[in-house]
């Protein structure tokens, strides 16, 4: 089922298939909700499977000039309402490992599981804000060139070719995604919240997808994030888009880590 749900006066696309345990899938930047497309079916055999498309992407509308990881939490937050799910596990991409993040400091006891896939729970550092602001510029200038550029480098550079159809896929999507809700969703992680204490102490099932050669994360800092065995540490050999790059392993880690909650 795909449906939409009103939160201030902007319409959130969310899809709702299979039954049992409450599994909210978030994308990353850029994404929607089609990046789950291949996993869904497989994964709501035994559980309820949520996708949301976060603010300014898919068909999900815009709200203002910035979307904070807070306003994308509530956005999330007004999905479940209206379904009247009272406790889920998060799984997040990227970006969508910061709205989860939000989501599970705003709403603490909504929350069983969540996984960081592909992300961070610490915020921009300086140099990074400045990238932000630097891509800000560049998608105003040139909006495909971006979006191709930016994509691209998501994957480990021997992969580009290797997955040059998938690569193309997603671009497709991204060009889906207007300037403003590009923009809105950069300003909005620049200045997203250090959540690491969130991450180590929610009282909650946790995992965290690595990948090794990641283009976009430094490997070293995402380890120094997991300062004990609380946390699943699952570690991928490719890029940032481990979904695409490590397929079968990342879905592999995802049923366990949903069964095992």
């Amino acid at each position: 089922m795909n449906a939409f749900v009103l939160f201030r006066n902007a319409k959130i696309h969310f899809s709702d298939y299979g039954k049992g345990k409450t599994v909210v899938l978030l994308h990353g930047f850029l994404e929607n909700s089609t990046m789950w497309r291949d996993f869904i079916p497989q994964w709501s055999k035994n559980n309820r499977i949520i996708s949301v498309d976060l603010l300014g992407h898919g068909q999900t509308e815009s709200i203002g000039y910035i979307h904070s990881m807070e306003l994308m939490a509530e956005a999330v937050a007004e999905v479940l309402a209206h379904l009247k799910i009272k406790k889920t596990t998060l799984i997040g991409h990227s970006m969508g490992g910061y709205v989860a993040l939000a989501f599970a400091e705003l709403y603490p006891d909504m929350v069983n599981g969540l996984c960081l896939m592909n992300s961070t729970a610490k915020p921009d550092s300086k140099d990074k804000q400045k990238n932000r602001d630097r891509a800000i510029e560049a998608v105003k200038q040139n909006y495909k060139t971006f979006i191709r550029i930016s994509i691209t480098n998501l994957f480990r550079p021997k992969n580009r070719r290797l997955f040059s159809n998938e690569i193309k896929i997603v671009i497709n999507e991204a060009l889906k995604t207007p300037v403003q809700s590009i923009v809105a969703a950069l300003e909005g992680m620049k200045i997203r919240k250090d959540r690491q204490d969130i991450f180590h102490k929610g009282d909650f099932k946790k995992m965290f997808i690595i990948s090794k050669k990641d283009p976009i994360l430094d490997y070293q800092s995402l380890i120094e994030q997991v300062p004990n065995k609380t946390i699943k540490v699952v570690e991928l050999p490719d890029g940032h888009m481990s979904h695409i790059e490590n397929k079968e392993a990342f879905s592999y880690h995802i049923k366990h880590f949903i069964e095992n909650i």
